[in-house]
């Protein structure tokens, strides 16, 4: 060990010292050589006490040093084989050749020398063959935190059974807060007398308080048709795997005058803060309300919803007091615009079409420019009649533009008027929606995740038949002297025949009315006919998908066109197609797949409202309603499409969600 006045910061001060000791010695020894003597003895002795201290700390510090080293050594072997860590050294072939004691308890053997990581855990040699550094495993029912050093062909094992119990508890036991809204609790209480009433709101409190004990919920009425449940992840989990039959007690055991109630709830869940756990609640409800009710939403920290329930069509429930507000509100809108853009979504339909005439004839009512955006490349065969007839008339015409020409003339004071779809990337044309800033939505679609953000006025009403429906009804309330045109009316009146089917779904009273409406108007029912009419081509095509038919479950059936094909079916053959399926025998949802061009596959769904092909499609990045929906993918096969469907359909069948 290096002498302790050998380090630079004692050395040159010691030796300056000493230095300047020794010139006064010797100017001293000049002046009186007795005291120079002296003092030169007296040197000489601090210097020789200087040294033995020297050697005597030299030496306690190397006997310090090497009891310590001897410490230090026990204290790894201590921890080597004493610690609560799991210690484990293989070689090249994964046998293992040495583990210290703890690890060789935790298997409760007494050696694993020489043994085959394959036989101790076959989840050893995956993890060390994989790239991650750290991962963790059960072994023997115990949770352990494994670090891989590779190089050293080395293992670490930590035991974190009990922090992974803290954590799974801590998850389950966050709080989870519900929002419960009787949909049409209004509707069916009203005209009954007040005992009747009582006797009802009895029944729902009662088969709701014993849900809530049942499964352990605090539970409160907040008003005559909401209440407040509040639960935890654990109990969340439980009634997702139940599907929340609550749904279907409370619809069946309530029927009032052949009217059952509903329910819709919205659920926040997954954040610590109460307030953002009421926002995300709120949300949840707003978006089950959206999609017609009868559902539980529950929306997630990273944006995604499960959805549960909606197995019934949405009760007509809409007022005509609420259509003239939207009315008389759109029409404050364009009265303050400088012109009106209407756009629909990719590949119109009838509905889109004429909903987006129907809007035009507001604009024009309001004395604004109105334009209609379409891209003629993107239209079926129906469609391609309508625009055909739209021709002859050169004023309704002039009025349609490209998705380029839409770009190019609007402003900051233009409105864009989305009609027949809510999400943006589903419109025509993505780039003239982020570009206008005043955006009104008008759908009559369930509403999806996917929406079009901030929106002046949206008008969404599933309970509609179509768009072409709201939209007529909008017109009923302009309060300007309307003048429609027999193509105009024709249009609009299409948009319902062809969404309903000829009036055979999802028809309610109010369809009726918005159709004698047009046909009053001068809509020409003999035209729509035409408009509807299938080419033998088209008839030929769908009779080759449907001979591609295999029957699943449930009496799920699913038809695809040719995979070795290089046909190209349009959105109106598929569908048509999936309505024929749906009304063969044994049939209860169908399921068509076609190639719509070469990067394209789509899928149309329907069903006899069993079966919520809604949230299948909406699996599939689709969406529509409880018994016909669609949807689109991209760059992919059409054998990878039909897995992806059978899959989506397995998950529905099995839990009914969608996240």
């Amino acid at each position: 060990m290096p002498s302790f006045y050998e380090k630079p910061f004692i050395r040159y001060p010691l030796f300056a010292l000493i230095g300047l000791t020794a010139i006064a010695i010797i100017i001293v020894f000049y002046y009186q050589w007795m005291l120079g003597v002296a003092g030169v003895f007296l040197l000489g002795g601090i210097l020789f006490l200087l040294k033995i201290a020297d050697k005597k700390l030299k030496s306690a510090m190397e006997t310090y040093i090497s009891t310590l080293s001897y410490r230090l050594k026990r204290v790894g072997e201590e921890a080597l084989m004493e610690m609560p860590i799991g210690i484990m050294l293989f070689n090249e072939h994964y046998h293992i050749e040495w583990t210290n004691p703890f690890l060789t308890s935790c298997f409760h053997e007494d050696t694993l020398v020489g043994r085959s990581m394959y036989d101790v855990a076959e989840s050893l040699v995956p993890l060390v063959k994989q790239e991650v550094d750290t991962e963790t495993i059960t072994l023997h029912e115990r949770k352990f935190k494994v670090i891989i050093k590779r190089e050293e062909r080395l293992l670490y094992f930590f035991d974190v059974t009990e922090q992974t119990e803290i954590e799974k508890q801590y998850e389950d036991e966050r709080t989870v807060l519900a929002l419960i809204f009787l949909d049409n609790y209004d509707e069916v209480t009203q005209g009954l007398d007040d005992q009747t009433k009582s006797t009802i709101n009895s029944q729902v409190t009662s088969l709701l308080n014993k849900w809530a004990t049942d499964n352990g919920i605090f539970l409160k009425r907040t008003s005559s048709e909401r209440f407040m449940a509040i639960l935890n992840e654990n109990i969340l989990i439980k009634l997702e795997k139940g599907k929340f039959s609550i749904l279907d007690e409370v619809r069946e055991q309530t029927t009032v005058q052949n009217i059952s109630l509903t329910l819709s709830i919205g659920i926040g869940s997954g954040v610590p803060s109460l307030t953002e756990l009421g926002d995300l609640a709120q949300s949840s409800l707003d978006l089950a309300l959206g999609r017609g009710g009868d559902q539980v939403a529950i929306k997630q920290t990273n944006g995604k919803v499960k959805f549960y329930g909606g197995k019934t069509n949405p009760m007509e429930k809409r007022t005509r007091v609420r259509a003239r507000v939207i009315s008389h509100a759109l029409t404050e809108i364009i009265s303050e615009s400088d012109k009106v853009i209407i756009m629909g979504h990719k590949y119109p339909d009838m509905d889109s079409i004429g909903s987006a005439i129907g809007i035009l004839k507001v604009a024009q009512v309001n004395e604004k420019e109105g334009f209609i955006v379409l891209d003629q490349n993107e239209i079926d065969t129906g469609v391609q009649r309508l625009i055909q007839e739209v021709r002859q008339h050169s004023d309704l015409w002039s009025r349609f533009i490209t998705r380029e020409e839409a770009l190019e003339i609007s402003t900051d004071d233009t409105v864009l008027i989305v009609v027949d779809t809510h999400k943006p990337s589903l419109v025509i044309d993505e780039k003239l929606l982020n570009k206008v800033d005043n955006v009104v939505v008008i759908d009559h679609h369930r509403r999806g995740e996917e929406f079009i953000k901030d929106p002046l006025l949206v008008y969404m009403e599933p309970y509609a038949s179509s768009t072409a429906e709201l939209v007529t009804e909008l017109l009923e309330y302009q309060t300007k002297r309307l003048k429609m045109n027999m193509i105009e009316a024709t249009s609009l009146l299409a948009g319902i025949i062809v969404d309903t089917k000829s009036f055979t779904l999802r028809t309610g009273s109010r369809t009726f009315d918005a159709a004698s409406y047009l046909r009053s108007k001068g809509a020409d029912t003999i035209l729509v006919q035409k408009f509807m009419r299938e080419d033998i081509d088209h008839y030929v095509k769908r009779s080759k998908i449907i001979q591609n038919t295999n029957m699943l479950k449930d009496g799920i059936a699913i038809a695809k066109s040719d995979a070795d094909s290089e046909d190209y079916f349009d959105q109106v053959i598929i569908a048509q197609t999936a309505d024929t399926l749906l009304a063969m025998s044994g049939v209860v949802a169908s399921f068509v797949l076609a190639r719509r061009n070469e990067h394209t596959i789509g899928i149309s769904a329907r069903s006899l409202g069993d079966i919520n092909v809604q949230l299948i499609m909406e699996a599939l990045d689709g969406g529509g309603h409880l018994t016909n929906a669609a949807t689109q993918l991209e760059h992919i096969s059409l054998l990878e499409a039909e897995d992806r469907l059978k899959h989506a359909i397995e998950e529905y069948l099995e839990g009914g969600t969608k996240s």
